[in-house]
C-alpha cells in the first residue's frame, strides 16, 4: 500500500512572465499658430456739413498766403518801427545838447574881497575862506598876507593848530609855521602865498592868478604882502 502511495512532486512555480512595459508615444505639441492680429477699421469720419465747410472756407480766405503780412503783424511791425525812430531820435537830440551846452565845472571865482582890514585880529589865521576859497588869510602886527591851504606834498589840505601854532597835514604828517614854512613832515617846500591888495572900495582883495613861492624868492615880491594900512 505503500507503494501504491504517489509520492508528492513539488509544483512547478509558474514561469514569470516579464512584464509588459507600456511604450512612451511621444508628446504630440499643437503647432504654433500665428496670433490673429484684428484689422485695423478705418475710422468713419462725420460727413461735413455745410456750415462746417463755409466756416473752413472763411478761414482759408481769412489766412494770409505766404509773404503776406497780417494785420495784427503789420501794426506790431509798424509799433516797433516807431518806437526804434523815437529812441533813435532822443539820443541824436541829447547828443546835440552836449554838443551844444557842453559840461562846464563851476568854480568859484578866483579873484574875491575878504573884506576890511580891521575886521582880522593880529596873530591870528582867519579860516572863513578856506572853504569857499581855500585860502587863508593871516594878519600880524605889520600887515597881511594869504596862504594856499593845498600841501606840497601830495595836494591834501592840512588843519590850522592854534594851539601848537602850526598847519599840520594829515595825510603824511607835514607841518608848517604860521607864515608857512614847512618844518616836519615830507613837505619839500613851503606853502604857496596868493596876491594880496586893497580894493577901490578899501577892503582886502585876494587874486589866485597869482603865486608866489619862497623857495624862488618871490615872497618879497610886490603883492605877495599887504602892510598895514596907516
Amino acid at each position: 500500500m505503500a507503494e501504491n502511495e504517489e509520492t508528492p512532486q513539488p509544483e512547478e512555480a509558474p514561469e514569470a512572465t516579464p512584464e509588459a512595459t507600456p511604450e512612451a508615444t511621444p508628446e504630440v505639441t499643437p503647432e504654433e499658430t500665428p496670433e490673429e492680429t484684428p484689422e485695423a477699421t478705418p475710422e468713419v469720419t462725420p460727413e461735413e456739413t455745410p456750415e462746417a465747410a463755409t466756416a473752413a472756407t472763411e478761414e482759408l480766405i481769412r489766412s494770409p498766403l505766404r509773404g503776406e503780412v497780417s494785420r495784427r503783424g503789420l501794426f506790431s511791425t509798424l509799433g516797433m518801427g516807431w518806437a526804434l525812430f523815437t529812441g533813435a531820435s532822443a539820443l541824436g537830440v541829447g547828443a546835440m545838447t552836449r554838443f551844444l551846452f557842453p559840461n562846464v565845472l563851476y568854480e568859484p571865482p578866483q579873484q574875491f574881497k575878504a573884506g576890511y582890514p580891521d575886521e582880522f585880529t593880529v596873530g591870528s589865521v582867519d579860516l572863513r575862506f578856506k572853504a569857499t576859497y581855500a585860502v587863508w588869510i593871516v594878519r600880524e602886527p605889520g600887515g597881511f598876507y594869504a596862504l594856499s591851504t593845498t600841501c606840497t606834498h601830495l595836494g591834501c589840505t592840512p588843519n590850522w593848530l592854534a594851539a601848537e601854532g602850526k598847519f599840520k597835514c594829515p595825510c603824511h604828517g607835514s607841518g608848517f609855521i604860521i607864515s608857512g614854512i614847512n618844518v616836519e613832515g615830507p613837505a619839500p617846500r613851503p606853502l604857496e602865498r596868493y596876491k594880496i591888495g586893497l580894493a577901490a572900495d578899501g577892503q582886502i582883495e585876494i587874486d589866485k592868478n597869482t603865486k608866489y613861492q619862497e623857495e624862488k624868492g618871490q615872497w618879497t615880491m610886490e603883492g605877495a604882502y599887504l602892510s598895514s594900512p596907516a
